[in-house]
């Protein structure tokens, strides 16, 4: 067997020289790259472990804060790009102002952002991650909760704040010292293998599975609110009222979830609505009062009370609240045929087009009305009104003001076929001309005129004639139920309370040593180790450091030439922190537990 051992010598010898007639071998074994091989024989993962893998990035919180930045990224188009869930009639004109544009809205769901797949998706992903995350995380901080510190370090020099004294008292007093000591400053304690172990700051792992808790209460708000929300507009005129049904509602949305009939009974009627102007100065125009004075009832017999909605004040019924939206004026008009006898009276709502409140709108007569050969027809008028004008002559027909001080009504009148059993939606502000033939003045011209309040416009050829009688006012309120907004509110304030805890709550352990040396005197140590690095933990220290040399004041320096003193050359007193050999040893070393449970940070 010896000579089959000394046999590969010259054989390798040979595979030496063949492989150094090739181009380049001599470059090759000379290099210091890494060796490349052709297979690289890596295990197979497996369905379970790409499983595991999957799940352990999920959870992880890097990714739970990515999914949380693409959440926020995700909802910029959803308010800059008008949604169908809001206003449909926003989207239409959005789609015929950006026809380039729309197909790949379209195509991207950037109209119905937040019920769109792409957005359902980082939702869903966000929160089972932090469900993930959290599941462990309170097993893990219950267990830290229910256990005790871990006992000291066996070299309490090495750790980040350290501070040592002799002192005459017994060690089992100075123990008993330092329990109630550090026991008064809230902290976790107790004595275990001839030392003091205390543990504070447990409020910052709580603070932070607070904060992640609050984020799955605000997203199950947040879907909560989606899926049962409803929410309507309705225009009322002083004196008409509302009552909470489907059929009250000029527009109304929900969620996908949610009940017609669960809307909560109530009704009210606009008595008066006070608006007040600026009137001088570089805010001239700018509302000072907006308000809308109620009579609500709750329920079909409840007892009528008085209110009144302010902007940002909402009614409260329940879980619905009544918004003050938008206010208007409606003029009051009187329609008389060739007869002279009245067939319309109506405060027509006119809806604003500027901050002054210039208003524009139509007046529709459609039943009661016969020409003068008394044939059944329909009237129709385009109505422009402004509260305050400024004068005959003096620039065009725009309010110069929103209060009505100089109300004008400006018309122009159509008869014919108004359309409205033709089965198709009309819009009761705009005019559908297809079928309307407009009055003619003696000259010939499109019939039109300004008419103040008391004055009456004829109508040609004994057609009757319409009055300007009055001037209401209208507001438009939004009815809203949210449901789940408490807990979102809720939700919120306690994710900013855990982020705020997690972030400036510092979790920290303190030891307290004493020992007796071998001339008599008690060696004290005290030493603290923190989570992160803080300038406070030393002066935290120190404050316990100074309560506790009151109970074990600082004995005397010994005498020259004694056992106990260093400049002697002999021996120092055995004790923490004075092994000669605790130089050169680690920091693991210098931080090893004289328990079976390792101190936080030694493995650092």
């Amino acid at each position: 067997m010896s000579n089959t051992k000394s046999n590969p010598a010259p054989e390798q010898e040979r595979r030496d020289e063949e492989s150094s007639s090739e181009p380049g071998a001599a470059e090759t074994r000379l290099s210091t790259a890494p060796r490349e091989e052709n297979e690289v024989g890596l295990p197979a993962m497996g369905v379970i472990g790409w499983a595991r893998w999957f799940w352990r990035q999920l959870t992880s919180m890097r990714v739970a804060l990515i999914l949380l930045f693409l959440l926020s990224l995700g909802a910029i188009p959803g308010s800059l790009i008008p949604q169908n869930s809001v206003d449909e009639m926003k989207v239409e004109a959005f789609k015929k102002a950006h026809t380039t544009l729309t197909p790949v809205y379209e195509k991207l769901q950037f109209f119905d952002v937040y019920s769109s797949v792409w957005f359902s998706a980082i939702y869903i992903l966000l929160f089972v991650s932090l469900i993930g995350c959290i599941v462990p995380r309170t097993g893990q901080f219950v267990g830290q909760l229910r256990s005790r510190p871990p006992g000291a370090p066996k070299r309490l020099t090495r750790l980040p704040a350290y501070t040592t004294w002799r002192t005459e008292a017994d060690p089992e007093q100075v123990h008993e010292a330092a329990l109630a000591i550090i026991r008064k400053r809230r902290y976790r304690v107790h004595a275990v293998n001839g030392a003091v172990a205390a543990e504070k700051g447990y409020l910052r792992e709580a603070g932070n599975l607070i904060f992640h808790v609050s984020l799955i209460v605000m997203l199950v708000a947040f879907a909560c609110g989606q899926l049962f929300k409803s929410e309507g507009g309705k225009l009322i005129v002083e004196g008409d009222g509302f009552a909470n049904t489907l059929t009250q509602y000029d527009d109304f949305k929900s969620g996908s979830l949610f009940d017609n009939d669960s809307l909560a009974p109530f009704s009210f009627t606009l008595d008066k609505f006070t608006g007040t102007y600026e009137r001088r100065g570089p805010q001239r125009g700018t509302p000072r009062t907006y308000e809308a004075h109620v009579t609500y009832a709750e329920g079909a017999y409840g007892k009528p009370k008085k209110t009144v909605i302010r902007v940002n004040e909402p009614l409260v019924i329940g879980s619905t609240k009544v918004y003050l939206n938008a206010h208007g004026y409606a003029p009051v008009v009187s329609v008389k045929d060739g007869k002279g006898k009245e067939v319309y009276r109506n405060a027509v709502p006119l809806l604003p087009i500027d901050n002054n409140v210039t208003s524009s709108g139509a007046i529709k007569v459609l039943d009661g009305y016969r020409d003068k050969n008394g044939k059944k027809t329909q009237l129709g008028f385009q109505a422009f009104f402004v509260p305050t004008f400024a004068g005959n002559g003096k620039g065009t027909m725009f309010s110069q003001f929103p209060a009505a001080d100089f109300p004008v009504l400006a018309l122009n009148g159509y008869h014919g076929y108004l359309g409205p059993d033709s089965g198709l939606a009309q819009n009761v502000y705009q005019l559908d001309k297809t079928k309307m033939t407009e009055f003619k003045d003696a000259d010939g011209k499109q019939l039109k005129q300004r008419l103040l309040v008391g004055e009456t416009m004829k109508l040609p050829d004994g057609a009757g004639s319409i009055t300007f009688e009055g001037l209401q006012e209208w507001a438009s309120f939004q009815i809203t139920e949210q449901p789940a907004s408490g807990w979102a509110l809720g939700g919120s304030v306690a994710a900013i309370a855990g982020l705020a805890g997690s972030l400036f709550i510092q979790r920290r352990r303190v030891w307290v040593r004493a020992v007796r040396g071998a001339d008599g005197v008690t060696v004290v140590e005290m030493a603290g180790l923190g989570r992160s690095e803080s300038a406070k933990l030393p002066e935290e220290l120190a404050d316990l450091a100074v309560e506790l040399v009151a109970s074990a004041p600082p004995a005397p320096d010994p005498e020259p030439g004694t056992d106990a003193d260093p400049e002697s050359g002999s021996e120092p007193a055995s004790g923490p922190g004075t092994d000669p050999d605790a130089g050169p040893e680690s920091d693991s070393d210098a931080v090893e537990e004289s328990s079976e449970d390792p101190a936080e940070g030694a493995e650092k």
